[in-house]
């Protein structure tokens, strides 16, 4: 099956780049909404200091992956 090329010469990334892409961009989408959701909720049940810290980082993570997955997958199921 030959390359499809782009309007200047360029080629179209891979299916596999192009799940790499959707897994990264979920994963930053995905920490940039629950630092906000996270910090709210880490601050209305008193956490303070250090376990603030970590509570936004374990939710940021968790939440982060988990949506990048699903970007991951739906990147894939495009291809």
């Amino acid at each position: 099956m030959p390359v499809a090329v782009g309007p200047y010469g360029q080629s179209q990334p891979s299916c596999f780049d192009r799940v790499k892409m959707g897994f990264v961009m979920g994963c930053a989408v995905g920490m940039a909404a629950w630092a906000l959701f996270g910090t709210f909720s880490c601050l209305r049940i008193g956490m303070r200091g250090r376990e603030l810290m970590g509570g936004i980082g374990k939710t940021m993570m968790q939440s982060g992956c988990t949506f990048g997955t699903f970007m991951a997958i739906g990147m894939g199921i495009r291809c």
